[in-house]
Parts: structure tokens; C-alpha cells; sequence
């Protein structure tokens, strides 16, 4: 609607600018101009400086209230967009690096069976024989997708190259993509990570580097591709001392850029950890402080640990309710 009113303000504006300039040019003999003025200017001076006062403060302040609610929420496309893309590509950033890990320290893939037994594993899982300090674990979906026993459809390729020991504290972990799809949504790109034991047991969390990307409509003429570049730190908050991935909850810090399908690029700064839990769709919960391409800061509150949809961000002071999209 604003952009509407733009429009006309904009149009507005040239036409009054336009009379001026003919007015300003145009020449009255002095004759004719002493008739108008005495005759016709007087009765006629009021009327049209009324109307004229109309056609230009209505469109100033059309224009003026489409300037002050540029707050962000006017694109409809990065209401709350932002967040969601967000959710969506973080946490199949920590469902890989789950699948990675319950790969590398099992060296199967009996933790993604189907729950339909005749089909058979989800997950082929292997590694190489070199015995050089690189080494590479595959893991492989197949080319259709696969019903997992999270719910979740697979496809593609999970590789993760590493050395020494897979599980051994301080060794650096790279995640590549082939082909590799969850519920038709393509990933690709690296995530690096390292894990780093403390000691307290299973007080440890990862160093991660990410720099990958997500295609939430994958095809050549409707791609959606949104990126997700930064350094975060990935803590296992539980989970850890049981064998099923479905319990597992991580608290993410750090700083990330995200880049959306429309060009628009958004600074997360993460004031409180994000909480992604692997049995929910969307970030439970934490705050970020966010920089889009429109002012001011954004505040944006993912919840208090709800599996739900239900966001709120903070402009200015003022508090708007979103809905996050999985």
C-alpha cells in the first residue's frame, strides 16, 4: 500500500513542480495581468490555494507515514523471513554434525533404519583404509529419499574428511555435500568443526566455522538459495550419554551472516545461545541481536524452550509476534 502512496506522491510532486516551471517562464502582458488580478485572482485565490493545500499535504503525509513504518516488517518477504532461514539452515547444520558423529563412533547405520523393516538402512556408512593421517567417512543415503526413523526424508551424501582418530579431542572435522538433500532441501558448501573436551564429562562443545548453503527449492528456475556464513560455538547440552540422536539439544553462540534467496544480507549476533534440539523443527529458543539492509537493530527472541513456531521481534522498541517457517 505505501508503495502505492509512494507512487502518487511521487507523481504528485512532479506536476506541481512542472506549473511552477510554465509559471515561472511564461509571459503576461501587463494589460491582461492587471485585469486578473483585480477581477478573477481574489474570488478564485481561495479556492484553489484550498484545494492545492489539499493535493499537497495529503500526499506529504502519505509519504510521510510510508517513511515511518519502514520499521522492517513492511517487506513482506523479510517479515520474519530472516529468523525462519535462520532456524531452518542451523539446525540441519547440528543435525549433520550429529549424523556425522553417531557415523564416525559407530561406524553403521543402524541409528537411521526405517521403521518399515523389509526396506531395509537409511544410511550406508564407511570410511577409507588409507594409512595416512587424512581420512575420509562416507556416508550415503542413496539417489531416492529415504523415510528415516526421525520422520525426516534423506538423500545424497554426507562426506567428512578428519584425521587421526575420529573422536579424538582437538581434531578438525570437515563436512563436505554430494547431492545431499533433507526433506527436499538441498545443502551445500563445508561445515568445519573441532570438537574440544573439557573436564568435566560431557561439558564439551565444538568450534565450527560455517560456510555452506541451503536450496529450499531446488531447480534451476526456482532456486531459493540462502547462506549461512560464520564462527560458532556449539555446546551439547544433553543427550550426549545416550546412543539416540533424537534427545540430543545443543546450545549455539557466536556470529553468523546470513544471506537470503532475495539478496538481503542479516548479522546475527547472539546475545543469548539459540537452542536447537533435534526432535523439534524450529530454534526453541535465545536471542540475537540483528543488522539487516533497513535500520535500526533488531531484536529477535526465538522463545524460552517451547518447540514451537512462535517468535517475537523487538524494533525500536515496539514488539512484533512471527511465525517461523520450517
Amino acid at each position: 500500500m505505501c508503495s502505492t502512496f509512494y507512487i502518487l506522491c511521487r507523481y504528485l510532486y512532479a506536476t506541481f513542480a512542472t506549473i511552477r516551471i510554465l509559471a515561472a517562464i511564461f509571459i503576461i502582458k501587463p494589460s491582461v495581468w492587471s485585469v486578473f488580478k483585480q477581477n478573477y485572482l481574489p474570488m478564485q485565490c481561495n479556492s484553489i490555494f484550498r484545494k492545492g493545500a489539499f493535493f499537497i499535504v495529503i500526499p506529504m503525509l502519505l509519504l510521510s507515514a510510508c517513511s515511518k513504518s519502514n520499521n522492517g516488517l513492511s517487506n513482506p518477504d523479510d517479515n520474519g523471513g530472516y529468523a525462519s532461514d535462520a532456524s531452518r539452515i542451523e539446525w540441519a547444520n547440528n543435525d549433520v554434525i550429529s549424523i556425522a558423529d553417531a557415523a564416525g563412533e559407530t561406524y553403521n547405520g543402524a541409528y537411521m533404519r526405517t521403521t518399515h523393516t523389509t526396506i531395509g538402512e537409511c544410511a550406508l556408512v564407511g570410511t577409507d583404509t588409507n594409512t595416512s593421517a587424512m581420512h575420509n567417512l562416507t556416508i550415503r543415503f542413496g539417489d531416492v529419499d529415504c523415510p528415516c526413523l526421525d520422520g525426516r526424508k534423506r538423500r545424497g551424501t554426507i562426506i567428512v574428511y578428519y584425521n587421526g582418530n575420529y573422536t579424538d579431542s582437538a581434531q578438525i572435522h570437515t563436512i563436505t555435500f554430494d547431492n545431499y538433500f533433507i526433506n527436499d532441501n538441498q545443502l551445500t558448501g563445508s561445515i568445519t568443526y573441532t570438537r574440544v573436551d573439557t573436564t568435566v564429562i560431557g561439558d564439551w562443545y565444538y568450534k565450527i566455522l560455517v560456510n555452506d548453503a541451503m536450496n529450499l527449492t531446488p531447480g534451476q528456475l526456482n532456486s531459493q538459495i540462502i547462506t549461512w556464513n560464520g564462527n560458532l560455538e556449539r555446546k551439547w547440552v544433553t543427550g550426549y550419554a545416550t546412543d539416540d540422536r533424537s534427545d540430543d539439544i545443543y546450545a549455539i553462540s557466536g556470529s553468523a551472516t546470513l544471506t537470503r534467496a532475495n539478496g538481503h544480507q542479516f548479522t546475527f549476533d547472539i546475545a543469548t545461545p539459540l537452542q536447537f534440539a533435534l526432535n523439534c523443527d524450529y530454534a526453541e529458543s535465545g536471542v540475537a541481536d540483528v543488522w539487516g539492509p533497513i535500520a535500526p537493530m533488531r531484536i529477535l527472541n526465538y522463545g524460552s524452550g517451547n518447540c514451537d513456531p512462535d517468535a517475537q521481534v523487538s524494533i525500536s522498541g515496539n514488539v512484533y509476534s512471527i511465525l517461523l517457517q520450517k
